[in-house]
């Protein structure tokens, strides 16, 4: 059976690879331990050593035994396609000689969309690529970068059908072009909202629920058009990087430095006024894709599908029957599509199936029981009996790390690396934001039965997190530690074949009559989700978790009973 290796040399840099029908995926930072691993200078390229190591070794394949290496091009600024050849160099010359050798480049965003398009099960689908930017444009547009990109999408067949183009704005030695971006646009407006020390774009996401998109709403406007054929032009310098021009809004100079200084009520107002001008851009393109391309499905990727409100808008609101988001959207998800375009369109294999999870990484090791901290003695051998001894603990409203087979791909917990809580107390959310240093408006996500969804919530969600449901009235009082200001939650439904938590849920489910967990990521503040049973031990420790739970050893606090000696009360 063919192998196929997929590599993303920048941030969020990743390794992939398919063999015999199975992917083996993940990233460089949960080695590193630095969040996204960015390098160390901008526009550096760094090689994901240990992740491509641990992908070799875990499918047993040698170098020298690969059919075909892919990685995503991101030169900047050519002016002819002669930047291929070069940067295909550079990137071989950090490989090693037999993969180097092999080595291949791809759009992008054509990375993007294919880490999503090839694992959605539909033949035919439009696809949606949006971020900060991407691979160069080349001759054929002019100087520019991917920034939004449509494409009509089939089995056989990939075609670039939309493409943002840059616009011509007057400067300072005449007329210039700028090929502004909703990546930047959002990014932008978040540094102007969101403190430093918090994540810009997921914080003031968060943040706009508790705000009045109406009192900005006309201003920031005026900065986006959107025109015929899906056309967004934003002014400058509010499609770029730049975070240092001020905006002016009631008399006040918006800029990244004096963020602090604004009212955190304002900067709510703010916050709701651009996610909903950027929703309403976003879903603006993909109309226009449904015209042109006449297909029942969207596949969505890039940065910009990070952005849970605007997924649940896009599934209600774009035209499509039914909205995929890539498993893993961002940059280390480029890797994902490298490998799976090599493996079907190169390599002519039949596309994988549909996961309903992304667990494609290393397992933890085993707890080291001879070596406990203080203040936790540890359960060992619990076997079967883990997810029911777990689960009154969840009942009792402790908080319990869950490490659990191998781990996730991509920015979220999906229940191999996580932290789990009872989802019905608003204190609960409360306490797990402390735990976890964040902002105190943040919300937490319910990992839900599947079969059990929409019974709580009015669509589905789907396996990954990716979107926002609304939670249904008559049952919000419930779940209140998972169901944010506005009424709305980020579900990640499970499925029946979830190795991670599905027996949980069950078991949760039968103490309680609750089918749903809050799920968070296993980490702390500023790093990566762990990796290793030992980095759990460490975390849990200094997170001061009342369990910890790795393969079928569970440790407990001191203070925790033993949910084995009695019968527990549940809530």
């Amino acid at each position: 059976m063919p192998a196929v290796l997929g590599l993303n040399f920048h941030h969020d840099t990743a390794a992939a690879l398919v063999v015999d029908g199975r992917v083996y995926a993940t990233e460089e930072e949960r080695w590193s331990g630095v969040k996204h691993n960015h390098p160390t200078r901008k526009g550096t390229l760094t090689a994901p050593t240990r992740a491509l190591q641990w992908c070799l070794e875990a499918a047993g394949i040698e170098p020298e035994d690969m059919d075909a290496v892919w990685a995503a091009s991101m030169r900047p600024n050519p002016a002819a396609g002669w930047w291929l050849a070069e940067e295909r160099e550079e990137l071989a010359a950090l490989l090693p000689a037999p993969l180097g050798e092999h080595l291949r480049l791809l759009s992008h965003h054509t990375a993007h969309v294919l880490s999503g398009y090839l694992l959605s099960g539909h033949e035919h689908a439009a696809g949606l690529v949006i971020d900060a930017g991407g691979s160069s444009l080349g001759s054929d547009f002019g100087p520019g970068r991917e920034r939004i990109t449509g494409y009509d999408l089939w089995s056989d067949r990939i075609d670039r059908l939309h493409q943002g183009m840059p616009a011509i704005v007057p400067g300072p030695v005449g007329p210039r072009r700028v090929h502004s971006s909703l990546g930047h646009f959002y990014r932008n407006l978040a540094r102007r909202v969101i403190p430093p020390g918090d994540e810009p774009e997921g914080s003031m996401m968060a943040l706009a629920a508790f705000g009045d998109p109406q009192r900005y709403g006309t201003h920031i406007r005026e900065l986006v058009r959107l025109g015929d054929e899906g056309e967004v032009r934003i002014d400058h310098p509010w499609g770029s990087a730049d975070s240092s021009t001020p905006l002016l809004l009631d008399g006040r100079a918006w800029t990244a430095d004096n963020v602090a200084e604004q009212p955190e009520h304002k900067r709510a107002d703010l916050a709701a006024a651009v996610q909903e001008v950027f929703a309403e851009s976003v879903v603006h393109i993909a109309r226009h894709l449904q015209r042109l391309t006449r297909a029942s499905a969207l596949v969505f990727s890039g940065g910009c599908a990070l952005n849970s409100h605007l997924n649940g808008q896009l599934a209600a609101d774009s035209g499509f029957d039914t909205l995929f988001v890539a498993p893993a959207p961002h940059d280390a998800g480029t890797a994902v599509g490298a490998a799976l375009y090599g493996w079907h369109y190169q390599l002519g294999q039949d596309r994988l199936p549909v996961p309903t999870d992304a667990a494609w990484g290393p397992n933890p090791g085993t707890l080291p029981t001879t070596t406990v901290p203080p203040g936790y003695h540890a359960l060992p051998h619990l076997g079967l009996g883990l997810p029911a001894t777990v689960a009154a603990l969840l009942a009792e409203h402790r908080i319990v790390g869950w490490v659990q087979g191998q781990l996730e791909f991509g920015p979220r917990a999906l229940g191999h690396r996580s932290i789990l809580a009872h989802p019905g107390p608003a204190a609960t959310r409360d306490r797990l934001n402390a735990i976890k240093k964040r902002a105190a408006y943040r919300p937490f996500a319910p990992a839900v039965l599947a079969e059990h969804a929409t019974e709580w919530f009015m669509s589905a969600g789907d396996p990954f997190m990716n979107r926002v449901a609304t939670v249904r009235r008559c049952r919000a009082d419930r779940v209140a530690a998972v169901t944010h200001h506005d009424g709305t939650a980020r579900v990640q439904s499970v499925a029946a074949d979830h190795q991670g938590l599905r027996d949980l849920l069950e078991q949760f489910r039968d103490l309680t009559g609750l089918p749903l967990l809050l799920n968070t990521s296993f980490n702390r503040k500023g790093a990566p989700i762990l990796r290793t049973a030992e980095q759990a031990v460490a975390a849990a420790v200094e997170l001061r978790l009342d369990a910890l739970a790795v393969g079928d050893t569970l440790l407990l606090a001191d203070h925790v009973p033993d949910p084995r000696a009695a019968s527990l009360r549940t809530r």
